[in-house]
């Protein structure tokens, strides 16, 4: 049997049909957690807003106009879900850096960790590496932050983003550019370092 797209179990699941919207949930649920665990940086929160999110989700997909793809939606409120608890919190969080990168022209690349196990000093040194990009992806500012994730961690393209964020293509390009020279300063340094040595 044939797979049914989102957008016929969006109207499935408009209609009242729960198995419809069960099956939205079981695309979507590990692409929303996985969102979540970036930006909370913890599986306890991550885990609160995918239910969050899904429960919202199950209360308005009557009010889900299909301007948009049902994905956007659901990565919109799953992201207001997340800005909501970080600001009633006020947490600031760590990113894993494990998920392949998405370039500008949208080529997928994947992070290549080299097995350094059979070497203490360069395991140090890798770990360190890590800690240093997932503090700077923690420092950067909120608004660049969440751009950074959701296109070049993500991998979605600059419309989805200005689209889960409410705001412009213009501004998502402008707050990548902002955000990915936020990062090459802060880790440049640090990485010229290492060459030296």
């Amino acid at each position: 049997m044939k797979e049914k797209k989102d957008s016929e179990l969006v109207l499935l699941a408009q209609r009242g049909d729960k198995d419809a919207f069960t099956e939205l949930v079981r695309r979507y649920e590990g692409k929303v957690y996985a969102l979540a665990y970036r930006i909370m940086g913890n599986r306890e929160d991550a885990s609160d807003i995918l239910q969050d999110t899904f429960i919202q989700a199950f209360k308005k997909i009557r009010t889900f106009e299909r301007k948009s793809a049902f994905s956007t939606w659901l990565y919109r409120i799953a992201m207001n879900n997340c800005l909501m608890k970080k600001r009633r919190d006020g947490k600031v969080s760590v990113y894993s850096i494990d998920s392949p990168v998405t370039t500008d022209e949208g080529e997928e690349l994947k992070r290549q960790l080299v097995d350094w196990s059979n070497d203490p000093l360069a395991t140090i040194e890798n770990k360190e590496t890590r800690n240093r990009v997932e503090k700077a992806l923690s420092e950067l500012p909120e608004q660049y932050r969440e751009v950074v994730l959701l296109r070049d961690v993500d991998g979605l393209s600059n419309k989805e983003v200005a689209e889960i964020l409410k705001i412009s293509v213009a501004s998502v390009k402008s707050r990548l550019h902002r955000g990915r020279l936020f990062l090459r300063n802060k880790l440049s340094a640090y990485f010229r370092g290492r060459e030296a040595q």
